[in-house]
Order: structure tokens, then C-alpha cells, then sequence
């Protein structure tokens, strides 16, 4: 049975996605749906939504999105309201998080289909996406499930489609070694606090969705390298994306 909720009006009653994982297997973030924005804003200032924005006017061509674990849906956003034309599949497993997804993408709302679901298990129900989005999201994951679900998300794809990608990186030198990495382990200790998220490093999500058969095609750092975005492509059919 695969891991899928669509929520027409709101989450389901008990906010737990077709296989009954629900949030707690990746961590549970209902919690945090009314505080997320203050707590970025508070510890990051403008720089998180900066990095998430970091191509977004590269995908006005998109006419199908699929965006895993956008939390409070402030990508999501910016993306209907940038694009007028693009549809949204929106994945997290958090039913408060989608909620308030729904709530801030307003008009656009009805562009959206939101599902209740543990991503790395969610199985699309349709193909021909051209543009998945992950922001600070495939942090959550360990370099397997990262690779995975990369690998389980290419066939839904089309040729050369996008994937936009912000992450927390740990930058060689002394800057890395003094702030990045004790910073870094530091937000994985909170967040095993408040959510429960067992996973306490980051991902080599770069190798893994380079063998999943992705192209890195454009990256950008800010804070010294602590924050990236990235843009991939779909190479796994010899598909290209210029520009």
C-alpha cells in the first residue's frame, strides 16, 4: 500500500499518511508549524528564504511541481505566485505543516495537492513532472534514503526536468571545522529535541543524486558556504537542461 493522502479540504483527522507511518518516522513537526517562520527568522534572518529563492525565476517554464517537506510552504509560495500556471504536488509528513502550506499559498491554493506522507515511502500517483523541490528538507534524510528516493522520483520525471535543492553544508578550512560544523550539529541536537529526527549529519546528498542519475547544473553559496543552493537536472535519459 503506498504512503498517500490527499487532502481536497484539510489533513485527515489523525494526520497520518496511507501506510500509517505518519510523522513520527521521519520526525514530527506539527509541533513547530506555528513557530517555524519566527524560528528562521530568529536564528537565519532572511538568509534561508533567500537560498530557496535562489533559481526561482529560472522556473517559470514549470507546469507540474512536486515539493517534498516544504514546511510551512513558503517556497510553495513564491513559486504560484512567480508562476501562474504551474500545479503543485506538496508532500510532507506533518499535517500541521501542510495546513499551514495551504493557508499561505492563498489564491493559489487551488494548485495545490497536498498529501500527508512519509516521502521517503510516497509513491507519485502521475508522471511528467518538471520541477521537484527540496529545501532543507534532504538533511532530514541519511545518504541512503536520500539516494532512494532520488532513484524512486526519476521515473516520474521528465526528460531534463529541474530539482532545486537547499542545504546546510559544512565548507572546508577553519571556517568550517569552527563555525559550520559545531553550528551545524547543534541544529540536529535541537531539532532531535523538539521533533524526535533520529538522523544527526548531513547527507552526501551530492554523490547520491549524481548516481541516482541527476546533472548538477548550477550552485550558490552564502554565509561563507554554510547555506547552498543547488540546480540539478534529470541526466538519466541523456536529457539536458541549459540555462
Amino acid at each position: 500500500m503506498t504512503a498517500r493522502a490527499e487532502l481536497t479540504g484539510g489533513p485527515d483527522s489523525d494526520g497520518r499518511g496511507a501506510d500509517g507511518l505518519g510523522a513520527d518516522a521521519a520526525g514530527n513537526f506539527d509541533r513547530l508549524a506555528g513557530l517555524y517562520r519566527w524560528m528562521e527568522w530568529g536564528t537565519f534572518g532572511p538568509w534561508l528564504g533567500r537560498c530557496r529563492r535562489a533559481f526561482l525565476d529560472e522556473l517559470a517554464d514549470a507546469r507540474t511541481a512536486l515539493v517534498l517537506g516544504d514546511g510551512d510552504g513558503r517556497f510553495t509560495a513564491a513559486l504560484l505566485a512567480e508562476n501562474e500556471r504551474v500545479e503543485v504536488d506538496a508532500v510532507d509528513a506533518s499535517a500541521g505543516m501542510l495546513k499551514a502550506l495551504k493557508r499561505r499559498a492563498g489564491r493559489g491554493a487551488g494548485r495545490v495537492r497536498a498529501w500527508v506522507a512519509d516521502a521517503r515511502r510516497w509513491e507519485p500517483d502521475r508522471r511528467g513532472y518538471d520541477l521537484v523541490a527540496t529545501h532543507f528538507f534532504l538533511d532530514c534524510l541519511t545518504t541512503d534514503e536520500v539516494r532512494a528516493l532520488a532513484a524512486r522520483m526519476g521515473p516520474a520525471l521528465r526528460p531534463g526536468a529541474a530539482w532545486v535543492v537547499s542545504e546546510f553544508a559544512v565548507p572546508d578550512g577553519v571556517y568550517g571545522r569552527v563555525v559550520a560544523r559545531p553550528l551545524v550539529a547543534l541544529l540536529y541536537l535541537a531539532f532531535r529535541v523538539m521533533t524526535g529526527l533520529r538522523v544527526r549529519r548531513l547527507p552526501e546528498h551530492v554523490e547520491a543524486m549524481e548516481e541516482a542519475g541527476f546533472v548538477l547544473r548550477a550552485r550558490r553559496r552564502w554565509l561563507g558556504g554554510l547555506l547552498v543552493a543547488e540546480k540539478w537536472a534529470d541526466g538519466s535519459r541523456k536529457a539536458s537542461l541549459d540555462g
